[in-house]
């Protein structure tokens, strides 16, 4: 895998982040990759998922937010993860203007990349991929979170376990059922990290991943 590592300077107050992209000489699409509120961009679950989907000819360009970048633990606010996916989706047109672009993200990086594409519908990406939407908060059922989805215009695809205390089954069901552009895959016994016993879930993850984007691609 030739990882390249990069930074991405996203604003004078915020300041640079780290981000980490791996295209395959065939690729067929890139995706930026935001992580999860509690870990980087470094963690085995990104990095693993990088290596899988290079492996499946879909290149990825992996980012820190700020609060990872400088070592917090509280995430950042939206204003600010919204300025920090903005510029990694620049940096990758920039980079490969050549390659279809998908946004996607594990957890709240997925989250506060679709909010940022519901506020800015010229944003140049084909489609958006959620490696767990976290629907609602670990015992607090709601659907309030996913209000914004019903302003994104791009094609969404959800990948979501069914053991996920984020998203009730039924309310991410839901959610995705009043959605014209989402299509959601079943993850049976899967918990919000993809761990389902001795199943190999990213396995499952790229398949889905890059049926996905050649169904979209191909339109």
């Amino acid at each position: 895998m030739s990882t390249k590592r990069i930074t991405i300077p996203v604003s004078d107050t915020i300041g640079k982040v780290t981000a980490a992209y791996d295209v395959p000489a065939n690729a067929t699409c890139l995706l930026s990759l935001a992580h999860g509120a509690g870990a980087g961009m470094d963690h085995s679950f990104m990095v693993s998922l990088s290596e899988a989907l290079s492996a499946a000819d879909i290149g990825t360009m992996r980012f820190n937010f700020p609060f990872s970048e400088n070592k917090k633990g509280r995430p950042d606010t939206p204003a600010v993860a919204h300025q920090t996916i903005e510029a990694a989706i620049n940096k990758a047109r920039d980079l490969f203007p050549d390659l279809p672009l998908f946004a996607a993200g594990k957890s709240f990086g997925g989250r506060m990349s679709s909010q940022y594409l519901s506020t800015h519908p010229e944003a140049e990406v084909t489609g958006i991929i959620f490696y767990g939407f976290p629907l609602h908060a670990a015992g607090k059922p709601s659907i309030d979170r996913a209000e914004h989805l019903k302003a994104v215009k791009v094609p969404m695809l959800f990948l979501q376990g069914t053991k996920d205390t984020l998203a009730q089954w039924d309310l991410i069901e839901e959610v995705c059922g009043s959605l014209k552009k989402a299509k959601l895959v079943k993850l049976e016994g899967a918990d919000h990290s993809f761990k389902a016993g001795k199943q190999d879930t990213m396995s499952l993850l790229v398949k889905a991943t890059s049926e996905w984007t050649s169904k979209i691609l191909k339109k």
